[in-house]
């Protein structure tokens, strides 16, 4: 099985800057993508950032140029350092991993963390 452990969620003025972070943990080969999703009250899960194996990331319009995603291989770590945040960026925001399994490859999720952004 695999384990995500998330953190660095909050309460952060609007201006503010957060950082998460979500740690991989179990039985994998490996790990081809991470990233962050995120979900409103009363809505799907969105994309927000994502990180490839090779480097690649991709973005929501909505956080470019205010959220970097970067990822640690050998921590089997992922973080999404939050600036600028705005009160529409108020959400649970859950961490993604595909992890290499035998057999193929699995996507796993976290618990989920609470951003708040508010005066």
């Amino acid at each position: 099985q695999v384990q995500l452990v998330e953190s660095g969620g909050g309460l952060v003025q609007p201006g503010g800057s957060l950082r998460l972070s979500c740690a991989a943990s179990g039985n994998f080969f490996g790990i081809n993508a991470m990233g962050w999703y995120r979900q409103f009250p009363g809505k799907q899960r969105e994309l927000v950032a994502t990180h490839s194996s090779g480097g690649w990331s991709n973005y929501a319009d909505s956080v470019k140029g205010r959220f970097t995603i970067s990822r640690d291989n050998a921590k089997n770590t992922v973080y999404l350092q939050m600036n600028s945040l705005k009160h529409e960026d108020t959400a649970i925001y859950y961490c993604y991993v595909r992890a290499v399994r035998t057999g193929g490859a699995y996507d796993y999720w976290g618990q989920g963390t609470q951003v708040t952004v508010s005066p």
